[in-house]
């Protein structure tokens, strides 16, 4: 009996600097046949970046990520999944390959919603959200007031958007050390793909 393959599409979610690039990284080092789509590596060109009244550049919002070729890079990946997985088991019948979609602004696009096997959300409250930010180097550069006049409003908008959501979402502590977050997410993916191959096995 040939080999049967499996794909598992897990999400991690943040607000800005919440952890999520650094989690991902760590489980993909950890995890076998594990890939990664950043959110990030979407966005479109600042020419095509709307301002608003207050001059702010609006790169908190769907509109500002094209997500048509984020969504292609998902299929993408999903057809050479199916001929590229390697086994680390060679006795087992299950080869399953995983992907960790992380961003932002997930949970807000519909045609994602039937992709995640498990979903993630780390949080982070807004004094160290703001402290953070201040630390890294964008470009373009933050402007002036960019944080409180953009970022964190259009994070509460999606958050209070997210109460819609009809399927289990982990809430993640982004203040716990980089090693307790993975360790937390690392050990519940072992027994979220232990079910599912005993699942799998019996079926």
């Amino acid at each position: 009996m040939g080999k049967r393959r499996h794909h598992r599409g897990h999400v991690i979610s943040s607000v800005t600097n919440g952890g999520k690039t650094t989690l991902a990284k760590n489980l993909q080092k950890h995890l076998p046949n594990c890939s990664i789509i950043c959110q990030d590596d979407f966005f479109k060109p600042e020419s095509e970046i709307e301002t608003d009244k207050n001059g702010f550049l609006q790169y908190d919002v769907l509109e500002a990520l094209n997500m048509e070729k984020m969504m292609s890079a998902i299929s993408s990946w999903k057809e050479n999944a199916r001929c590229s997985v390697v086994s680390t088991d060679w006795e087992s019948a299950e080869e399953i390959a995983i992907l960790i979609i992380e961003g932002f602004l997930l949970f807000n696009y519909k045609p994602l919603d039937t992709m995640w096997n498990r979903s993630y959300f780390l949080t982070v409250p807004y004094e160290e959200c703001k402290r953070r930010r201040s630390t890294r180097v964008y470009e373009p550069p933050d402007s002036p007031g960019y944080f409180d006049g953009h970022v964190w409003p259009m994070y509460l908008k999606h958050r209070q958007e997210m109460q819609d959501i009809t399927w289990e979402v982990v809430y993640l502590d982004g203040t716990k050390s980089k090693e307790d977050l993975f360790l937390q997410v690392y050990e519940d993916l072992i027994q979220q793909l232990a079910k599912q191959k005993c699942l799998q096995l019996t079926a």
